[in-house]
């Protein structure tokens, strides 16, 4: 199962926070939730520095689903 983080709502730098806390349990799957472009950049920028593959996609509701993994080495 996938850890969910629901940081819509929040203003840069605390998506990045909370998905650089999410990256920093280990878990192999994280799904981010953002409603900016600010901070999908952000957060995929962070994501990739740290090995991570990344995946986005717009909502039909028009926030983004970043979906981080960790890239197989």
């Amino acid at each position: 199962m996938n850890n969910v983080v629901d940081a819509r709502g929040l203003s840069c730098p605390l998506p990045v926070l909370k998905a650089k806390e999410a990256i920093e349990k280990g878990d192999e799957k994280i799904e981010v939730l953002v409603d900016n472009n600010t901070a999908l950049e952000n957060v995929t920028r962070l994501a990739k520095s740290k090995g991570f593959a990344v995946v986005h996609q717009k909502s039909v509701e028009g926030d983004w689903q970043i979906f981080i993994s960790r890239e197989k080495s």
